[in-house]
């Protein structure tokens, strides 16, 4: 079945005009050196004018330019001793210059701005009935292909049409917090996760901190265990790991007077030196009905890989914290947007081929075993699956987006439909990708990828944000039934197959209708216009299943379901009426029918049934 997949106009490209400054140290200490020397030698009208400047040129492009300059100003200030330079005694002035010698721009999206997520904004007053305000995250990347995250706002209107906010001028980092204080059993869990062969070092250091330690407690002890020993290459990679681990948690904060737009979530620490990667954001709703929101993402360092969860209940201040656990080594972690059966659930592809679901007690402790969810099955999923967002809570069941790789390296989006109560059950799934690359789409700094880290639905329509060929963004809108419609037919043309149905109906107008339906769906289907024939063909083959109306001449379906039961035959038996009294309902599953169904059913919602009774 065709699913209408309608691309919208919003398009998202690179901006090099979106810049941040940064320090800059060039070439290192001793040209510092000689920098600072070459500033203090100038004349104080000399700074002035050059420190005005400079000022016309950047003061516009970013907010408190001059607290900037300081902040990098006090960052070279350990240089000045030896140099023999009093800071004290510098004007203000000077030291605002020294500390724009120290700045440079970065362009965070010069590159590339893809891999978006969709989430509902925190804030939903003053809409219009059938608009949502949404905030739409993207992986921006920059010179030296570093990623971070920046975000937009908008809203969806009644008709799905996303209508986003002005974006500012401006590009705000924000400011960090380190945590001070660590978890010593999660924090030795996380260190173990690296799978370090020799622990010797790892209890040295950390075994006289009590339960729950400062950093300075950790640095204390770090410090003496290097005057204490030989440092051999295995204590040294050990050593930058607990400083890793350690720099990994950390709070950020934005200025209240920060567009969303302004807003950019950079590398903070020594583990994300090389990026942060495909942030997926979920609305999750707690026990008690209170909201928050998480994002899994992935922190590079050139080395090593580290899964890390945001949390944050206004997108001005995020808390980032390790995601531990054995299960918990690769990208492409995702939260479901609730607990189930009073666990978190948490889809991975720990193996980097399978989609997995995990379940914990511990938001960022997935140390239990994980269950394989999904292999590759179709020839555009042979090379690997993974999750495209956090699924989506539907009537039908748990909606989750998936991205696959086939031939020629081509990533293409699907998906799959979960029980509600039981993820580990998938009730329906796509034999068709369900988005590819056009040939607009296919030509990027990755062709032929289009990757999606978090839809949602809107007014009975799935919106997926996707990203094209690792460049750019785009966003498609899709009809829920639709889709559905696809994918539980999929599902039944499947499990039908060399399946063989007995359908006894006396109406030739009601018997040509359900014959088409199933015979559609990928059943062999004899139709028997009586219960008297019915017995015939039921003594001439077996059956997997007998769709049989109630009230026939000749012999009823009541009569058939007994004689069934007389001769032990087994094959199930749905039945199929036009009435609507309870009573018939309770003596026909007395009699041992396994369902029994109205004839207004719609053919969707049959086709599942019928597909449940033969999988079990």
């Amino acid at each position: 079945m065709t699913i209408n997949v309608k691309r919208l106009v919003n398009y998202f490209s690179p901006d090099p005009k979106r810049v941040i400054v940064r320090f800059f140290m060039p070439g290192g200490e001793e040209r510092a050196k000689k920098i600072i020397t070459r500033i203090h030698n100038l004349e104080e009208e000399d700074v002035i004018q050059v420190l005005n400047q400079t000022l016309r040129d950047f003061s516009n492009r970013h907010r408190n330019i001059t607290k900037v300059f300081l902040n990098h100003f006090e960052k070279v200030s350990f240089l000045f001793e030896q140099i023999d330079i009093d800071s004290l005694q510098l004007s203000k002035e000077r030291k605002l210059l020294i500390g724009a010698y120290f700045t440079h721009e970065y362009s965070i999206e010069s590159a590339a701005f893809f891999n978006p997520s969709m989430v509902e904004d925190p804030d939903q007053s003053h809409l219009e009935n059938g608009h949502k305000r949404v905030i739409v995250s993207f992986r921006a990347t920059g010179e030296g292909h570093v990623s971070s995250i920046g975000f937009r706002s908008a809203i969806v209107d009644r008709d799905n049409k996303l209508l986003f906010s002005p974006v500012s001028k401006l590009v705000d980092m924000a400011e960090t917090i380190q945590l001070h204080e660590y978890n010593k059993k999660d924090f030795i869990h996380k260190l173990l996760d690296m799978n370090f062969s020799d622990t010797k070092t790892i209890y040295a250091i950390l075994s006289p901190l009590n339960d729950s330690f400062l950093f300075r407690d950790l640095l204390s002890n770090i410090n003496a265990f290097v005057k204490n020993n030989n440092l051999t290459m295995i204590d040294n990679t050990i050593l930058k790991a607990i400083r890793f681990t350690a720099n990994a948690q950390y709070k950020i904060s934005f200025s209240l007077d920060t567009s969303l737009s302004e807003r950019v979530i950079f590398p903070v620490t020594d583990s994300e030196s090389n990026g942060i990667e495909d942030a997926r954001f979920v609305k999750f709703i707690e026990d008690d009905n209170t909201t928050k929101y998480y994002a899994t993402y992935t922190a590079y360092n050139g080395y090593v890989i580290m899964p890390q969860l945001i949390e944050t209940n206004d997108f001005y201040t995020f808390t980032v914290m390790p995601i531990y656990g054995k299960n918990a080594q690769n990208k492409g972690m995702t939260l479901f947007p609730r607990k189930i059966n009073g666990k978190y659930a948490m889809l991975s592809r720990h193996d980097g081929e399978n989609n997995y679901l995990m379940y914990s007690d511990s938001i960022n402790n997935w140390d239990g075993e994980a269950i394989l969810l999904q292999e590759p099955k179709f020839p555009w999923e042979f090379v690997q699956l993974g999750n495209s967002g956090s699924p989506l809570e539907t009537d039908k069941g748990w909606l989750v987006i998936t991205h696959s790789v086939g031939a020629m390296r081509r990533y293409v989006l699907g998906a799959i439909l979960l029980d509600l109560e039981d993820p580990s059950k998938m009730i329906a799934q796509l034999n068709t990708p369900l988005l590819v690359a056009n040939e607009e789409e296919r030509e990027g700094y990755v062709p032929n990828v289009v990757y999606s880290c978090g839809s949602m639905i809107h007014n009975n329509s799935l919106i997926i944000p996707y990203a094209m060929s690792d460049t750019s963004s785009g966003f498609a809108c899709i009809e829920l039934h639709e889709l559905f419609s696809a994918m539980l037919t999929d599902q039944s043309a499947q499990k039908a197959q060399k399946k063989q149905i007995l359908l006894v109906e006396d109406d030739i107008f009601s018997a040509t209708i359900v014959e088409k339906i199933l015979m559609d769906a990928g059943y062999d289907v004899e139709v028997a216009n009586d219960g008297l024939i019915a017995l015939v063909k039921v003594g001439e083959k077996t059956f997997d299943l007998i769709l049989t109306d109630v009230n026939m001449p000749k012999f009823s379906g009541f009569e058939l379901l007994e004689f069934l039961q007389k001769n032990n035959l087994k094959t199930p038996v749905v039945l199929l009426t036009g009435r609507t009294d309870n009573n018939d309902k309770i003596k026909g599953l007395q009699l041992g029918a396994t369902e029994y169904l109205n004839k207004t059913i719609g053919a969707e919602l049959l086709l599942s049934k019928l597909a449940n009774i033969l999988s079990d």
